[in-house]
């Protein structure tokens, strides 16, 4: 006999009145788990809202990401300058200036990101045409 597959949605929060929901009952004397099939949460969230609701005083989920841990965020003044002033470096070009003005190791990669949190592309346009047909 087959079961039927359950769509399961990753990533996405549960309204925040259900979670109101759920620790209400749980503080009415129901268990973490009952108050979890009950609602048709999994009983780990229902076990974390509790906790949640006993740390903060509230079910609000807790902010997403953080902050950027990337060592070029320090040197954004100099690499915003430098895209400025030479536009027409390549990202490797711009690695090797890391290394020798400021003694940092990096890769292209992880320059690309910066510059793309920065919202900074390298496309192309008039002024940087090639020099021959392709």
């Amino acid at each position: 006999m087959l079961r039927p597959i359950r769509e399961v949605m990753m990533g996405a929060a549960h309204s925040k009145d259900l979670r109101v929901r759920v620790v209400a009952e749980i503080s009415a004397g129901m268990s973490r788990r009952q108050a979890a099939a009950h609602f048709r949460v999994s009983a780990s969230s229902a076990i974390r809202w509790a906790e949640l609701q006993s740390e903060t005083g509230g079910v609000s989920p807790r902010p997403r990401g953080g902050k950027s841990r990337s060592p070029l965020e320090a040197h954004k003044d100099w690499l915003l300058w430098l895209n400025l002033a030479e536009p027409d470096l390549t990202l490797d070009a711009i690695v090797h200036r890391i290394g020798e003005d400021l003694g940092l190791k990096s890769s292209a990669s992880s320059l690309r990101r910066f510059f793309k949190r920065w919202k900074i592309s390298f496309k192309k346009n008039s002024a940087r045409r090639r020099a021959r047909s392709a």
